[in-house]
């Protein structure tokens, strides 16, 4: 990483209080100098980029395991004060109004988007939850239709085979329940125009698993297991990757 970018990475996470009560540039009792913010940036980059652990960075950062786990936390926590409500939000009449043309011109007007899951291991997780957090169960918890099912959901009008429909839908893949928000693949397809549903279908759908395969290539800590207690250490991890992921590609 260039040494510019650490230097704003230093001054932005120092704006949302990443280093506030650490006494990161103080003198201990003994007179000797605190950690600097690059150390504990570099210790918390590799972290999360090469899936080290906090014993292993010790080797390169000098800094103790506890440390380095604050560090970590207090990034994360940095990244989502700066960043979730302009990255993380819902989307506005305009962004909606983009992903619909971007739909249509891929054969598919009315599209919101694609449902899909990514499952990050729980190392230390309770036995009794083990198992618990399939696809649907995600679904059943997620908020992504509440304004639907309020009946406040975005206006939407298109048109297919003369049928007009004032309804977005999502796609997805068959695990996932028949409701009419879901257009789903079809299993075994028969007919030249079935087959060629199905292929643009799972395509489309594929674009959401390759964000999730990049995701994981470039973040190698969510490719293991997760060593963290916290659950919400553990979602604020995961929503700082959303958003870096995000700033890279736009």
């Amino acid at each position: 990483m260039k040494r510019t970018k650490v230097a704003a990475m230093v001054h932005k996470s120092a704006a949302a209080g990443m280093w506030t009560d650490i006494g990161i540039l103080g003198c201990d009792a003994t007179g000797v100098l605190g950690l600097l913010p690059e150390q504990k940036l570099t210790a918390v980059i590799r972290m999360l980029a090469y899936g080290a652990s906090a014993n292993q960075v010790d080797e390169i950062a000098r800094m103790g395991k506890s440390t380095t786990l604050e560090a970590l936390v207090r990034f994360c926590q940095a990244v989502e004060t700066l960043y979730t409500m302009d990255y993380l939000r819902r989307p506005t009449p305009r962004d909606l109004q983009r992903l619909l043309q971007k739909a249509e011109a891929r054969g598919f007007p009315g599209i919101i988007g694609s449902i899909d899951c990514m499952h990050w291991q729980w190392k230390n997780c309770p036995t009794a939850w083990q198992g618990s957090q399939n696809d649907l169960n995600v679904l059943g918890q997620s908020p992504v239709f509440n304004d639907v099912l309020r009946g406040q959901g975005p206006n939407i009008t298109y048109q297919v085979n003369n049928t007009v429909y004032q309804t977005g839908y999502y796609l997805a893949y068959g695990i996932y329940l028949r409701w009419t928000t879901f257009v789903k693949s079809i299993p075994n397809p028969r007919s030249h125009k079935q087959k060629l549903f199905a292929t643009y279908q799972e395509g489309y759908r594929k674009d959401v698993e390759r964000s999730f395969g990049i995701l994981q290539a470039r973040w190698l800590i969510i490719r293991g297991a997760a060593r963290m207690f916290d659950e919400e250490i553990l979602r604020s991890i995961m929503k700082q990757f959303e958003m870096q992921e995000i700033l890279t590609t736009y």
